[in-house]
């Protein structure tokens, strides 16, 4: 949030929560989750396979226009942690509250992705503690109700509030997004993001891009390459 007699920076949408098929259980080739990031208007991503960084390389080496968070979703002893900005996946396994203290420790941005659904290892009450960030809207949720619960509890011990697809597949890229409001003058890049995410300057969005939006950047994105190949 922009403090009181500060100007008003810009906003722009990174989804903080996507799959490549790095995670045992993602479907997307980097490629595809680019051209799909963009043609859903998305800003920036960060890219959070399952306890590993490489898919998040691939799609950062390959990005062009948009800036990629390099990140992972880290099983912790006590549920699922996104770890945004590292450069090696932590070690799996350990406490979530020391994970998240060595993730801060190296300059990234510690977030509890879906708590309370246990089902998809998320974290309980008790052991959140030290993080940046509340997943608050996670579009992967069968039901709103845990997404209500992790708003309230954010909302009450004053965590920023944070929203990703969690998407595994291309259909659901850009379905959710951060909001994350960058100081006036900031580049867009993936240093100023992970500055104004550790400064809590984050909201919750739910997205449903347009159908006629998509299609018009689908093109958009052809043409262009059609044109590079001329």
């Amino acid at each position: 949030m922009t403090g009181p007699g500060e100007p008003a920076g810009r906003t722009v949408h990174v989804d903080t929560h996507l799959h490549t098929a790095a995670s045992y259980d993602g479907r997307t080739v980097p490629e595809t989750l680019l051209s799909r990031a963009r043609a859903a208007g998305l800003d920036a991503i960060a890219v959070t396979d399952h306890d590993t960084v490489e898919g998040a390389r691939v799609a950062a080496d390959l990005a062009e226009d948009l800036p990629v968070i390099v990140g992972c979703e880290v099983s912790t002893a006590d549920g699922h942690l996104l770890a945004l900005g590292i450069d090696a996946a932590p070690e799996p396994g350990r406490p979530l509250v020391e994970t998240a203290r060595d993730v801060r420790a190296c300059g990234g941005v510690a977030v509890v992705p879906h708590p309370f659904q246990r089902s998809r290892h998320g974290a309980s009450r008790t052991a959140i503690d030290g993080v940046d960030g509340i997943e608050v809207y996670n579009a992967h949720a069968l039901t709103n109700i845990r997404n209500r619960q992790a708003t309230r509890f954010a909302r009450a011990a004053g965590y920023p509030a944070f929203g990703g697809s969690d998407a595994h597949r291309p259909g659901g890229i850009g379905r959710a997004a951060t909001a994350v409001t960058l100081r006036p003058g900031d580049p867009l890049t993936t240093d100023a993001l992970l500055a104004a995410m550790r400064a809590g300057r984050t909201a919750a969005v739910r997205r449903s891009p347009s159908r006629s939006r998509y299609i018009s950047k689908v093109v958009e994105n052809a043409t262009r390459k059609t044109l590079a190949l001329l």
